[in-house]
This record gives structure tokens, C-alpha cells and sequence, in this order.
């Protein structure tokens, strides 16, 4: 009885042990899209009123766990019935963020004037609804980079046991959502953490100058991952066209890849955002009395 009891602990020591190595590798593998994933939702996240930043990343943090709950278990039974499918979901999620990707291009360049009535309009709209909608746009881009986070992931560890895959995948599912949020929310109160040490030190000293050096270095800090942000959108969408579509593979063997996979991403955004906005027209035509 004893025995049994010592081989059961040594086999789950043995696995413990196997997936450490494979989980390492597979973060080591996941490493570029999790700092996509950390620019992409850091621009995200920010943007609320100091009271409500911590809420709105939390609610955005849940949304991600719910979004590899979901994921995990679809993509390990197409992954053994069905695998053809999940290069068409990872093609169909590089659309989307592409789209997104070149749509915040596009607004920065060519936003239109608003006129007086739709400034205001756009002063009186319910802040909660605004707040959903923000929640619920980080959450769904989110889904697209934690499929190809899993898919990653999964693709590591094919020739280790299911058990193995399993719980490997699971755990890097979860570093990367501890992680990412983690960072992202020590981003959003940093202000706020400056604040205090400027008040604790009454203006004066060494943690004063630290406090405004926080302080004043939150707003560079969400230009630049504005900017990182839609640029991780376009380059992960435009990664996942060439890894993932045989003939733009073999595309331009000699350009460098990153330039290649912007390129991909950005031609991809701009026809996606042609055909939204054609068929945005065509449905208002058919709209009108």
C-alpha cells in the first residue's frame, strides 16, 4: 500500500518535472506575442478616470480568463480532430486585428472635424456605456491574441502526453494573463503612486523628484504603447498571414520578416477596413425610406 502510495507521489513528481522543462520552453516561444499582448492591452486599458481604471482592468482581466477557458479545450480537440481549423480561426483573428490595427491608423490621420452638435452628443453619452464598449473591444482582441498564445503554446509540446499538453498549455495560459495584467496595472497607477510619494515627502527630497518623475512620465508612457500598441495589432496579424498561409510564406524570401509581416498586416488592415466601411455604406442605402 505504501508502495503504491510512494509510485503515485514519484509519477507526479516526474510530470511535475516535464512540465517545468516544456512550460519554459513554451513561455520562451510565446515570449514576442506576450509583449505584443502586454503593448496591445496596456493602450487598452488606459483612458478612464482614475477611480475606475483598477474596475475596468479587472473586468478586462476576468474577460481574458473567461477567453482561455473557452480557448483550451477548443483548441486541443480540433488540434486532435480537426487541426486544418485552427489555421482558419487563426486567419480569420489576424483579419480582425489587422482591421483594428490599420482603423486606429486611419482615425489618427484622417479623423473628420466634429461639428457642434456631435461634440455634444458625444459629452452627454453615458460614460457607463462608453466604459462597456472599451471593455468589451480590449476583451475581444484579447480572445484573438490568446488563441494564438494556446496555439503557440500547443505547438510545443505535440509530442509530449496529453496530460502533458494539457497542463502546460494551461499554465502558460494563466502566466500570461497574471502577467500581462499585472504589468498593465502597475502601468495605470503610476500616477497615482507618484502622487503619494509626493505628498508623503511634503514636496521635498529624493522621493518628491521620483513621485514627479512618475507622474509626468504616465502620459509619455500611453503615447508610446498607443503607438507600440497598434503597430503589435498589424505586426502580430501580419505574422500570423505568413506563418500560417503557404503561399505568402514564400512571399519575398529576401525581405526581412518583420518588415514582410508589417507589410502582410498593413495590406490585410487597409482591404478590411475597405470592405467594413463599403458595407457599412451599403447597408445605410438600404436603410433610408
Amino acid at each position: 500500500m505504501a508502495t503504491g502510495f510512494f509510485a503515485i507521489l514519484d509519477d507526479i513528481a516526474a510530470l511535475m518535472d516535464d512540465v517545468a522543462v516544456t512550460t519554459k520552453v513554451a513561455t520562451g516561444k510565446t515570449a514576442g506575442i506576450l509583449g505584443d499582448d502586454l503593448a496591445v492591452n496596456a493602450e487598452k486599458a488606459t483612458g478612464f478616470v482614475s477611480s475606475r481604471e483598477l474596475p475596468v482592468l479587472w473586468a478586462i482581466t476576468k474577460g481574458s480568463f473567461v477567453n482561455k477557458l473557452i480557448i483550451l479545450p477548443i483548441a486541443l480537440l480540433l488540434n486532435a480532430f480537426f487541426p486544418v481549423a485552427i489555421k482558419v480561426i487563426l486567419i480569420l483573428g489576424g483579419l480582425y486585428l489587422a482591421y483594428e490595427g490599420v482603423e486606429k491608423i486611419i482615425e489618427y490621420f484622417f479623423h473628420h472635424e466634429k461639428k457642434g452638435h456631435e461634440v455634444i452628443a458625444e459629452s452627454t453619452q453615458n460614460d457607463g456605456e462608453a466604459e462597456k464598449a472599451k471593455i468589451k473591444s480590449a476583451v475581444t482582441t484579447d480572445f484573438i491574441l490568446s488563441i494564438e498564445i494556446v496555439i503557440i503554446a500547443l505547438g510545443s509540446v505535440l509530442n509530449e502526453s496529453l496530460i502533458v499538453q494539457i497542463v502546460t498549455v494551461s499554465a502558460v495560459a494563466i502566466l500570461a494573463t497574471v502577467g500581462v495584467y499585472g504589468i498593465v496595472a502597475l502601468i495605470v497607477r503610476m500616477d497615482d503612486v507618484g502622487n503619494k510619494l509626493i505628498k508623503h515627502a511634503n514636496n521635498k527630497g529624493i522621493l518628491a523628484s521620483l513621485g514627479v518623475f512618475l507622474v509626468k512620465a504616465l502620459p509619455v508612457i500611453i503615447r508610446i504603447l498607443a503607438v507600440v500598441g497598434t503597430i503589435a495589432l498589424i505586426l502580430v496579424s501580419g505574422g500570423i498571414f505568413v506563418h500560417n498561409i503557404e503561399f505568402v510564406h514564400h512571399l519575398f524570401p529576401k525581405v526581412p520578416s518583420i518588415i514582410k509581416e508589417f507589410g502582410f498586416g498593413l495590406v490585410a488592415g487597409l482591404l478590411a477596413v475597405a470592405i467594413v466601411t463599403g458595407g457599412k455604406k451599403v447597408v445605410s442605402l438600404f436603410k433610408k425610406p
